[in-house]
Order: C-alpha cells, then structure tokens, then sequence
C-alpha cells in the first residue's frame, strides 16, 4: 500500500516537471504573531520585502506576497499569510536556504556583516510562529490582467476534494466555477481566480487538497460580487454547479489584505 502511495506520488511529481514551465509553485506560510511581538515583527516583514526583491531580481524566486488576515478559521490561530512564487517544482522545494537569505540582505544592506544579518534572523526567530506551510501547484486560473498592488483583497478558500472524487473535482472547478468567475471578471465583479492543487502533505488525512484565491480590487467590488446573482444561468447549469459543490467540502475560508508584493 505504502508502495502504491510513493509510486502515485512520484508519477503526480514527475507530470509536474513536464508542465513546469506553464504553471507556477507557491509556498503559503501562515504566521502567529503575539501582540507583545507586533512591532518587533512588522519591522522583521519590512526587512524581508527588501531581502525577497533581491531574490527575485536573482531570479532565485518569482515573487512574494505578504496578507494580513481579517477572517478565518479562529483570529488567534494566525494572522498573516506569506506567499513566494516558483517557476519549477525543484525550485519551490529546494526553496531559499539560509545561506541564500544572507547573501540577498547583504546585498541590499551593504553596511551590515555576515555575523550582524545572522543574529538578526536568529532574533526574528522570536517574533514570530509558522503556524502552517503548504506547497501548492496552480492548475487553472482565469484570463485577466488583475494588478496585484497594495490594498486588493483576497478571499483565500481551502477544500477537500471527497474521498473517491479527487478527478471531479477538478473537472468541476475548471469546467463549471471557472466560467462563472470569468463572466464575474467580465461584468468588473471580480478581479482574478487561481486554482491550486496541494502538493505537500499528501494523502487521506490531508486538512486540505486544493485552494482557490479570489481576488477583489476593493471592498466594493468584494461585496458586489457577494450580492449579485445571476439569473441568465441555466436548470443545466445550475445542476452542474450543485454537482460540483458535492465535489468538495469547503474546509475554511479566509478574508485577507495585501500588505506587499514583490516582483
């Protein structure tokens, strides 16, 4: 069994390789701050952005986003959620070593030592807790041309394809959601979906298989979408989308604000 598990893996990490170059590998880290630790934090996060556009104009990373969360499963679990891009699985897994992340502070903080940027990194340690980290491949997303500056709002929706219907789930989502949010897109109620698919931890006891993110400009577009309805969908239509629904049980939905993007 144990076999069996490895060989679907291996095959599901190997087709990943082959499509590398048309999809992106995004790291989620969820972060617990203490709120004696608040200030000592954010001042950490603003060093890091600097650090992380250094990688990427390496090109060691494609990016890096930092969201601040409003809603979620409990507000004292987390209340951060960093992402950093990747071209390539092996990138993505391999990740930035420590190594890479005093090379790239040096870089952009050439007054500080070797020894000065590690013990800053090791103070960090004490700001703050990765409550969660989840590797994640995109498989879907919607055609749009969506600017991801500071401000836009994010709902970040975790689900668990049901047991025996992982394949169907994904049909539904690429076949029957992702229109629906197209036409949103189109009529200015939404600004972009991405669909991902969980890589790490795999298996039946997984939290969760997949995350969609859906991204709004504004509060005002964020509500107008919540409120709109749309009456031109067919009986067929709506029997596929309760089909798909049945697909998957939405574990978690979280309501977050970019705070920085860096690309």
């Amino acid at each position: 069994m144990k076999k069996s598990i490895l060989l679907l893996i291996l095959g599901i990490f190997l087709s990943s390789l082959s499509i590398a170059q048309d999809s992106r590998y995004l790291v989620f880290e969820f972060i617990k701050v203490e709120s004696t630790q608040m200030y000592d934090f954010i001042e950490y996060k603003d060093f890091m952005e600097k650090v992380y556009q250094s990688a990427v104009n390496d090109n060691k990373i494609a990016g890096w986003d930092f969201w601040s969360l409003h809603s979620g499963n409990d507000s004292g679990e987390f209340q951060y959620i960093a992402i950093t891009y990747f071209n390539d699985p092996v990138s993505m897994m391999n990740s930035l070593t420590e190594e890479d992340l005093v090379k790239y502070a040096m870089l952009v903080n050439p007054d500080m030592k070797e020894d000065q940027v590690k013990e800053k990194f090791e103070l960090a340690l004490g700001t703050h807790d990765l409550a969660q980290r989840a590797y994640m491949q995109q498989i879907s997303n919607t055609n749009d041309n969506f600017n991801m500056k500071k401000g836009v709002l994010a709902s970040f929706d975790l689900m668990k394809a049901v047991e025996g219907k992982f394949q169907d789930y994904e049909k539904a989502e690429k076949e029957v959601f992702m229109p629906i949010h197209q036409s949103r897109i189109e009529k200015g109620l939404m600004g972009s979906w991405t669909l991902l698919r969980t890589a790490l931890p795999f298996g039946s006891e997984a939290k969760s298989t997949h995350l969609t993110m859906n991204m709004y400009k504004d509060y005002v577009q964020f509500f107008n979408a919540m409120e709109y309805e749309d009456m031109e969908s067919t009986a067929e239509q709506r029997v596929a989308v309760e089909k798909g629904l049945k697909s998957r049980d939405q574990k978690w939905v979280y309501l977050a604000t970019l705070e920085s993007a860096v690309r």
